[in-house]
């Protein structure tokens, strides 16, 4: 599985991030066919209820419980490598699982069995996250982070639009044709997703690991407290928490709002979440040069009230149900919601990573991962109780807009270096987007990422006699 080494060559390093980036492909691969909008048709399909679509928006998150023990594991084994493999080889393998589980199992079990396949999944999920987010903290450059995150998240999202447009077409194609067997056509999408998380445990495994600094090894208790007496990363961690809780009282029932309540099919809400991604697409770079110009926080401060807008306009939304208004207005909301969101995954993401003292990352990343998971499954679980005796999607969206204004409230007690007024960001932003909107520009950027792709095809090509798998098989894949 390859070797620890104290320190990495220049060389290792960009080994290492070039895996980053091929491991954010694959995985993209996976979660755009086994989550969002096929996981939410796949459970309705088996006769989900609202209180159910809520408990799949809230395993993910309340998973990553079991990343406290994990922190005592890494702590003490010291090979973040190893554990992230593994774990992540057997998270994925649950997948297929899931896929054969309305094949083997009766119908009546079979929704219950795939909402055990999933927690079994996410447990193990958690358990690599928790090692893989410190040895990530320990491997990227600090001052590369919102560039290289960045670009990582723009070529994933590359991959996810036409990979999920053609998953969308080819289960309406699926109902269609075979519409007794509409359960297999979510099962097929499930086995390629483990196909691709497969491949992606073997790129994993070519990532260089700096050696863990070696100290005493300390109390379950004294790491879990550590976090919380560092009084920025302790703001940090109430801000994540209460973010996460407002978004997701809101954002895991957007499929079922689309679906239900707007009437709008499967196919159609593929193509406007592609649409928010695309969205998101077009200002990955924008965000990571500025979070890297300024700071995460300033980043946040901008693109957060952007994403709360988002959803104060799906509240309105539902006043033109049934007009020809609707359909407008939900590509305005999908392209400001991808655009918003953007910024928010990416500075979310990094600021935990930059504040985190080096020696220290496993404790605190963790400690913020899983008050941060916590409140997000928490926020769609209350969320689907509710709907069961009142489901008006509307008044959830009221609610999660005022818990995000409280939640930025929050963010202005964490402090980062580098952090400027909104103003200052506002004004870089339009500047980037101008430029962006240039056709020289334009020109530019899809050369580089076909260069990029290109650069990255040829370098697992040369590495076939390795016995690594090659990247373009992963591409021929999808």
């Amino acid at each position: 599985m390859g070797c620890t080494t104290k320190t990495l060559s220049e060389t290792e390093v960009q080994k290492g991030l070039r895996h980053i980036i091929m491991d954010g492909l694959a995985t993209q691969v996976m979660s755009t066919l086994t989550g969002s909008v096929f996981l939410v048709a796949f459970a309705l399909a088996l006769g989900a209820s609202d209180l159910v679509i809520g408990l799949l928006a809230t395993i993910p998150p309340l998973s990553n419980v079991i990343q406290i023990p994990t922190i005592y594991l890494v702590e003490k084994l010291r090979v973040r490598r190893s554990i992230t493999v593994m774990a992540a080889a057997l998270s994925r393998s649950f997948l297929l699982l899931i896929a054969f589980v309305p094949f083997i199992f009766p119908f009546s079990v079979a929704l219950p069995l795939v909402l055990v396949g999933l927690v079994m999944q996410s447990l193990l999920a958690s358990i690599g996250g928790c090692s893989w987010n410190s040895w990530i903290h320990d491997l990227v450059p600090k001052q590369n982070l919102g560039r290289f995150f960045s670009k990582r998240m723009l070529l994933s999202t590359a991959v996810g639009i036409p990979l999920a447009l053609a998953a969308g077409f080819f289960i309406s194609w699926w109902k269609t044709a075979f519409p007794e067997l509409e359960i297999a056509g979510y099962s097929i999408l499930f086995v390629a997703g483990f196909l691709a998380g497969l491949m992606g445990v073997l790129v994993i495994k070519g990532i260089p690991e700096p050696q863990m600094e070696r100290h005493d090894m300390p109390k379950l208790q004294e790491l879990l407290k550590k976090p919380f007496r560092d009084g920025n990363f302790k703001n940090l961690i109430m801000f994540l928490s209460s973010w996460s809780f407002a978004v997701n009282l809101a954002l895991p029932f957007l499929t079922v709002y689309m679906l239900t309540t707007l009437g709008l099919d499967t196919s159609t809400v593929v193509v406007f979440t592609v649409i928010s991604q695309a969205s998101m697409l077009a200002f990955f770079r924008i965000w990571g040069r500025l979070s890297d110009r300024f700071s995460n926080k300033s980043v946040m401060r901008v693109s957060g009230p952007l994403m709360i807008g988002s959803i104060l306009l799906w509240a309105a939304s539902v006043l033109f149900q049934g007009t020809p208004v609707i359909v407008p207005m939900v590509i305005a909301i999908h392209v400001l919601m991808g655009m918003a969101q953007a910024g928010v995954n990416l500075a979310s993401q990094n600021i935990g990573l930059k504040l985190a003292p080096k020696g220290e990352a496993t404790a605190y990343l963790a400690s913020s991962t899983l008050f941060s998971s916590l409140a997000a499954g928490i926020a769609p679980l209350i969320g689907g109780i509710v709907a069961m005796y009142s489901p008006q999607w509307e008044y959830f969206f009221l609610v999660a807009f005022v818990l995000g204004l409280f939640s930025l409230h929050r963010l202005t007690k964490v402090r980062e270096e580098g952090e400027v007024r909104e103003k200052v960001v506002v004004m870089e932003l339009c500047h980037e987007v101008r430029d962006g909107c240039s056709l020289s520009h334009l020109r530019e950027q899809a050369h580089a990422a076909s260069a990029g792709l290109s650069t990255a095809v040829r370098a697992r090509r040369r590495r076939r006699g390795r016995g690594i798998l090659p990247l373009n098989f992963l591409f021929l894949r999808r």
